[in-house]
């Protein structure tokens, strides 16, 4: 059974990875956490487990095949470079820094120091997600002519977390947390983004709450990225309008949407194939994001650890480029050209 520790046990640590790691079969066997509130959740949760204070005392932790980071995104780079240097394979919770240069740093030193690396990109195993995919990959809409993701929410008191309350620089702010899942996403359906043009308002947080990016792929599909705390009419999350046919998704799990029509009637579908006053319902496609730390231990066993991970770390790098170029952008008023460190133009 592949031992796991885990660096952090707040939203991040204790809603996401933890379950997840159970979930797949993996042995949760040390949590850090310095708070005596997180302290005595983790001894509810996972009885079984070691408590201790901090990452240093974790990576004295005897036999642990896996180091998960899930901690603020302010201190991915420094707590990342820890465990690459005793050795340990990692999962770093998304982003995987403030910025593209740090996601840089990380990959590097991984790399220097032989241990392998990924990335937490959990919503890659969704199953709504996973529908978008194969819908595409249908051709049953046709050349795209424009493709909307968006994850908005009704939230006008905002939460009081550190994501809430940190500058940009710390790692706070909607740009870091929502846009590093759907510029991913993006970019596995339409390929690389070569140009990115961004709107951000902060309203309610310190950071950003507001966000739009306009991309263009190398495919030559342009995304329209948007992501709100503050929509009081939240939806579609996905709208792909294609030459023959759109295809509509109004939520995933229990999102809210104003969009009700387009729920789906039964379980067994996700969205609609839509070509005019007709519709379609389309069948789900199978996935769990607890497949994540399946392939993760498979990896983990396999003979080349690293180029068996599940998700690549340097597609974390362009996902920072992007939101990079999003801040210049913003700022500028102007179509920005994305540019990934480490990659040779």
């Amino acid at each position: 059974m592949t031992r796991v520790g885990l660096v952090g046990y707040g939203s991040a640590g204790r809603t996401f990875h933890a379950p997840l790691i159970t979930a797949a079969g993996l042995d949760l066997v040390a949590v850090t956490t310095a708070s005596p509130e997180r302290v005595a959740q983790v001894r509810s949760d996972h009885p079984s487990a070691l408590v201790v204070p901090d990452l240093a005392a974790l990576l004295e932790v005897p036999d642990l095949d896996l180091v998960v980071v899930a901690s603020p995104t302010g201190v991915h780079v420094e707590q990342a470079r820890q465990v690459a240097e005793a050795g340990r394979a990692a999962v770093v919770d998304k982003p995987l820094a403030v910025d593209a240069s740090g996601a840089l740093e990380v990959c590097d030193v991984f790399a220097h120091e032989g241990a392998a690396l990924t990335v937490f990109q959990n919503r890659r195993y969704d199953r709504e997600f996973r529908t978008v995919q194969a819908v595409l990959a249908s051709g049953d809409l046709g050349p795209i002519v424009r493709a909307e993701l968006r994850w908005e929410r009704w939230r006008p008191v905002p939460k009081d977390r550190w994501r809430e309350n940190a500058t940009a620089e710390q790692g706070g702010g909607l740009l870091l947390d929502l846009f590093s899942h759907l510029v991913d996403q993006a970019v596995l359906l339409f390929g690389p983004v070569t140009t990115v043009y961004a709107e951000l308002a902060a309203h309610t947080t310190t950071a950003e709450d507001t966000a739009f990016l306009s991309c263009r792929h190398t495919s030559g599909v342009i995304s329209h990225l948007g992501a709100t705390t503050v929509a009081a009419a939240p939806g579609p999350r996905v709208r792909l309008l294609g030459e023959r046919a759109a295809y509509v998704l109004a939520a995933q799990h229990d999102e809210e949407t104003a969009f009700t029509e387009f729920l789906p009637q039964d379980g067994g579908h996700a969205g609609w194939l839509v070509r005019g006053d007709t519709r379609e319902q389309v069948p789900v496609q199978p996935g769990e994001p607890a497949d994540f730390y399946r392939e993760v231990a498979v990896a983990l066993a396999s003979t080349d650890p690293q180029a068996a991970m599940p998700v690549d770390p340097r597609d974390a790098i362009h996902v920072l480029a992007v939101l990079d170029a999003a801040r210049v952008s913003a700022a500028a008023g102007r179509v920005v050209e994305v540019i990934t460190p480490g990659v040779v133009p």
